[in-house]
């Protein structure tokens, strides 16, 4: 096999659930091959660097291997080698967001009639 769909190895690597997602976010522009955008349809081989944007997450990987089917997790951390740049700093930004506040995560949903009255009273 010379090359594999890009958005099939990505959902085969177990980036992504699913294949749709994979093809989403790679006409979205949030993976790059070689450094340059990219489409879905491109085929992707073995030593061809990925930076992959999911959510928050970033990864810099060298592709190792190809497959079209998608396996346990332990096979698919097999695909591909992640760069020591890219581990670093997703250790680091896994610490900011652990030392980190969210400011919005105590509110769950729309404010309960109870809630709504203790706003009242709290803004006359």
């Amino acid at each position: 096999m010379s090359g594999i769909r890009l958005d099939k190895w990505l959902w085969a690597a177990r980036f992504f659930k699913t294949r749709s997602l994979a093809s989403d976010a790679v006409g979205g522009g949030k993976i790059k091959l070689n450094g340059a955008p990219t489409k879905a349809s491109r085929e992707v081989k073995i030593g061809n660097l990925l930076d992959v944007f999911n959510g928050d997450t970033r990864w810099e990987v060298v592709v190792r291997a190809l497959s079209e089917k998608r396996g346990p997790a332990s096979e698919a951390s097999l695909l591909y080698e992640e760069l020591p740049e890219s581990i670093a700093a997703r250790e680091a930004q896994q610490m900011r967001r652990k030392f980190e506040i969210e400011p919005a995560g105590d509110i769950h949903g729309r404010p309960t009639k109870r809630d709504r009255r203790q706003m009242e009273r709290f803004s006359r």
